[in-house]
């Protein structure tokens, strides 16, 4: 937000502007293949879901690629941002369906406030799991979008207080979001149902909660999906557009920035084309792509922390604080040593046990 705000640019022109032009082509094509392979893993969860509807996945995909599209082309960015909090605020049923099945307050507070390694301890699915968890909380084209949404909207310093709040709070809503879709998911686990998917898990609840729960979950997956879809594909449109020098904003039509829609509508096609593939391993892309992400996601927070640190590009009242580089630089090493933990998991399979115990 900070850039953002002082810059009016995108996070693609800035890498290019302070760190060159082959460290921008490195981050920019990084940024692309990532956000492809992330696309095809929520067309891959709307596939899912559609199946567990009843509708063929070809269909359940074509259909959410044309309201991908359609949402964008209206040539206002508020119109685009009402559609996405209205999608938003639709994940508030996970609160329902959580506290409809009675999670057990007291282990929930407990396991919250003191964590707990699995009873097999440090193995490799574990740290799989961790990393990839990683991958699709923090992942890099978030960088790209926020940055680029701020320049996008055009506000000002004035706005800088209630952005961060604007952030805090979706933050917190997507926290709590999570822990509802965890406790639905520990009330599989604890009744014994075993599931690969969020889809199959769907189907099997339903003789125990009813056909609200089993519908909500395969909506609600696709909610999440179209969130996501529209999120990353335009945050690759956003960065070509920075990177070309051409018309990179949702105040413009489609004859206005012919290439920003054009790197949009790709996007969207190729992902939805990929899943489409007969046969496609589809929960393996998934969790695959996310533990990808999760591995390049170090540098591309070291170009916005380098960033955050330049006194002439932000000045000193918007460059980082001691505390700020503290807390930056502690989450660095962490995810540093999280990506280097699987690749010597790679390199070295046996290091790790390989079951759960």
């Amino acid at each position: 937000m900070r850039l953002g705000i002082a810059t009016g640019k995108g996070h693609a022109a800035m890498i290019y502007q302070r760190f060159g032009k082959w460290w921008g082509m490195f981050s920019f094509l990084d940024l692309q293949v990532v956000n492809l392979l992330t696309l095809v893993t929520e067309f891959a969860a709307i596939a899912l879901a559609s199946r567990g509807l009843g509708i063929p996945p070809a269909a359940g995909v074509l259909v959410a690629a044309i309201g991908m599209i359609a949402i964008v082309v209206t040539g206002s960015y508020r119109r685009w941002e009402r559609v996405v909090v209205t999608l938003c605020l639709l994940d508030l049923y996970w609160v329902f369906m959580a506290l409809r099945l009675s999670p057990p307050v007291h282990e929930v507070f407990h396991n919250t406030l003191i964590p707990s390694a699995p009873a097999g301890g440090l193995t490799q699915n574990y740290v799989f799991l961790v990393i990839a968890i990683v991958g699709t909380t923090i992942a890099p084209w978030q960088l790209f979008f926020q940055q680029s949404c701020i320049a996008d909207k055009r506000l000002r310093l004035s706005d800088l207080n209630w952005s961060r709040l604007d952030t805090f709070l979706g933050a917190c809503f997507t926290i709590v979001v999570a822990a509802c879709m965890m406790l639905v998911g520990n009330y599989a686990r604890v009744h014994g149902i075993s599931f690969e998917d969020p889809a199959q898990m769907a189907d099997a609840l339903l003789g125990l909660t009813g056909n609200s729960v089993r519908m909500g979950i395969l909506l609600l997956m696709v909610n999440a999906a179209l969130l996501g879809t529209t999120a990353i594909s335009l945050s690759s449109a956003w960065a070509y557009g920075e990177v070309k020098g051409l018309p990179h904003s949702l105040e413009f039509g489609p004859y206005e920035a012919p290439g920003f829609y054009m790197v949009y509508l790709v996007c969207v096609v190729l992902a939805a084309g990929v899943v489409l593939i007969p046969r496609a391993p589809l929960q393996l892309i998934i969790l695959s792509v996310q533990v990808l992400a999760g591995i390049m996601l170090p540098s591309a927070i070291i170009f916005l922390q380098l960033l955050l640190n330049d006194r002439e590009l932000l000045g000193e009242k918007l460059v980082n604080k001691r505390w700020n580089n503290v807390v930056n630089w502690t989450m660095i090493v962490i995810l540093f040593a999280l990506s280097l933990v699987l690749a010597v998991q790679v390199i070295a399979p046996n290091l790790f046990p390989t079951n759960v115990g």
